[in-house]
C-alpha cells in the first residue's frame, strides 16, 4: 500500500538526519533567519499593526523563557510566537517565493525561536534544519495547491506557512512522524485565513497575519508532544486541508519530487525595498530611469504600468491604491511605491510613515498612474513590471523588469543582507547599535553545531 501524502510528509520531517541538509541550504536557512530577525526587529519599533500584539504581552505581566523581540522582555512561549510573529510580515520586508506565492520563514521563524528559547540545549544544526525543513514544505505547498486556495477565498502565504511552521516545530522538538503529522493537524484546528484579509484596505490582519500561524504552530507541536491526537490525513484526507483549501487533489509532484535533496528555501527573493514584492519591479524599473534620464518628476503627465492579473489588487481599489491611508495599504500600492521611487530616488523603511503618506508631490504623481492589464502574465510574473513615463517635453521613457532584484537569479549578496539587517535593528523598540547588529548578523550567518540558538541571540 502507497502511504498517505500526510504520512510521507510527516515521516520525511521526523526521520530526516540533520547532518545531510545540503551546505547550499543550509546557508540559504541561516540568510532566511538573518533577514527575518532583522525584520521583525524593525517592526518592533516601526509598525502601529503590531504594537497591539506587544502591549497585550506586556500588559499580561507574565514571565516565560521566550524574548518578546525588540523589547527585552521574556515571555510565554505561545504569547511570544504570537507578538512576534505579527512583526514578521508587518512591514512587508521579509523573503517572499515568488513561484509559490508564499512567505515561507514569516510565522516559522517566530515559531522556532519561542521553542528555542524554552529549551537552551537546542543547538544551531538542527534549529538550520527545521528552518530548511518547514521553509521547504511551505514552499512546495504553495506549488502543489497553485491558485486554487485564492480562489476559494483563503489568504494562501500565511495557510501554507502555517503548515511549514507546525512541521518545522515538531522537528524541532524531535517529534516522531505521527507526532508531526498531530503537530500539523492541531495547527490547522487553531487559524484561519480567509481572503478577506487582503481586500480590505482597513484590514489590520494583513500585516499582523503570521503572528496567528506562529503561535498555532508552536501551540500544535507542544501539544502533539504531549500525546494529543489531531487526525489521520491533515493534509489529503476527504476534509483535510486541500479538500478544503484547495479544491481537492494536490500537485503530488510539486510536493514530492527531489524530496530531501531540493530544498526550495534556497529559491527565496529578500527583499530590498520594504513593500509587497509585486511592487519591486515597478520600484526597480522608476529607480532605473532617475538614473538613465534627466527629467523633473513634475513633468511626468502620465505613468503607465503594465501587470499582471495577480499584481491588479496592488491596484486596486484606486482610491486606495493612489491615497493609501495606512503603512500596509502604501506597501501594497504600485502607484505610491512607484511615486515615492521617482520623487524621493529610494524607497525606505521611512517611505510609508504619515507624513510621506501626506506628500503631495507623491500622492500627485501616484495619481496619474495607469495600469494596463497583460492578460497572459501569470505566476511566473509576479515580480515582473513595466513602467512607461510620458513627459511634458514629449518624451517617452520605457523600462521593463522581468525578475526584479532579490530574485535568486538576482540575489542581494551575503553583505548586503548584513547592511540591511544591521538598518532594521537600528529601528528596534530597543535599537541595535551598528556595531553590535553586525557582530550579531556574522554569527547568525555561521550557526551551526555547538552554538545554542537561544545564547546567540542573548549574546548581544
Amino acid at each position: 500500500m502507497v502511504p498517505a501524502l500526510s504520512s510521507i510528509i510527516a515521516g520525511h520531517v521526523a526521520s530526516f538526519p540533520g547532518d545531510a541538509l545540503p551546505i547550499g541550504a543550509q546557508h540559504a536557512a541561516r540568510r532566511a533567519l538573518l533577514d527575518a530577525y532583522g525584520v521583525m526587529l524593525a517592526a518592533s519599533g516601526l509598525s502601529e499593526e503590531a504594537a497591539p500584539f506587544a502591549r497585550r504581552a506586556r500588559a499580561a505581566a507574565e514571565s516565560g523563557p521566550a524574548r518578546l523581540i525588540g523589547h527585552g522582555l521574556r515571555v510565554p512561549l505561545e504569547t511570544a510566537a504570537l507578538a512576534n510573529g505579527a512583526l514578521a510580515h508587518a512591514l512587508d520586508f521579509g523573503d517572499t517565493f515568488d513561484a509559490g506565492p508564499a512567505h515561507p520563514h514569516a510565522a516559522l521563524v517566530p515559531a522556532l525561536l519561542a521553542l528555542a528559547d524554552a529549551e537552551p540545549a537546542i543547538d544551531g544544526a538542527r534549529f538550520v534544519a527545521a528552518l530548511a525543513l518547514g521553509g521547504d514544505l511551505a514552499c512546495r505547498l504553495s506549488l502543489a495547491a497553485g491558485a486554487a486556495l485564492d480562489a476559494r477565498g483563503w489568504y494562501s502565504p500565511a495557510a501554507l506557512g502555517l503548515i511549514g511552521a507546525a512541521a518545522g516545530c515538531g522537528y524541532l522538538l524531535g517529534l516522531d512522524a505521527d507526532g508531526v503529522r498531530n503537530a500539523i493537524g492541531l495547527a490547522l484546528c487553531q487559524a484561519s485565513f480567509p481572503a478577506a484579509i487582503k481586500y480590505d484596505p482597513a484590514s489590520h490582519v494583513r500585516a499582523v497575519r503570521e503572528g496567528f500561524a506562529a503561535r498555532a504552530a508552536v501551540t500544535g507541536a507542544l501539544l502533539a508532544r504531549e500525546g494529543v491526537a489531531a487526525f489521520a490525513a491533515p493534509l489529503e484526507g476527504p476534509c483535510g486541508f486541500f479538500a478544503q483549501h484547495a479544491g481537492g487533489t494536490p500537485e503530488t509532484d510539486a510536493l514530492l519530487d527531489g524530496l530531501g535533496r531540493v530544498f526550495l528555501g534556497q529559491h527565496v527573493s529578500f527583499k530590498p525595498w520594504p513593500s509587497c514584492r509585486g511592487t519591486h519591479a515597478y520600484i526597480e524599473a522608476a529607480l532605473r530611469l532617475r538614473e538613465a534620464h534627466a527629467f523633473d518628476p513634475g513633468d511626468i503627465v502620465k505613468v503607465e504600468v503594465v501587470i499582471g492579473p495577480v499584481q491588479t489588487m496592488l491596484c486596486e481599489p484606486r482610491i486606495s491604491r493612489i491615497a493609501p491611508t495606512s503603512a500596509i495599504d502604501a506597501k501594497f500600492s504600485i502607484p505610491f511605491t512607484l511615486a515615492t521611487a521617482l520623487i524621493a530616488r529610494a524607497v525606505t523603511l521611512d517611505s510609508f510613515d504619515v507624513a510621506a503618506r501626506a506628500d503631495r508631490a507623491i500622492l500627485a504623481l501616484a495619481a496619474r498612474v495607469a495600469p494596463r492589464l497583460h492578460p497572459d502574465w501569470g505566476r511566473a510574473q509576479a515580480a515582473s513590471g513595466i513602467v512607461t513615463l510620458e513627459l511634458a517635453d514629449g518624451r517617452t521613457l520605457t523600462a521593463e523588469v522581468m525578475q526584479a532584484a532579490g530574485h535568486p537569479d538576482h540575489p542581494l549578496s551575503d553583505e548586503a543582507l548584513v547592511e540591511k539587517f544591521v538598518a532594521c535593528a537600528g529601528r528596534a523598540a530597543r535599537p541595535m547599535a551598528p556595531e553590535q547588529a553586525a557582530i550579531l548578523a556574522r554569527r547568525i550567518l555561521i550557526l551551526g553545531t555547538g552554538d545554542s540558538v537561544a545564547r546567540l541571540f542573548d549574546s548581544i
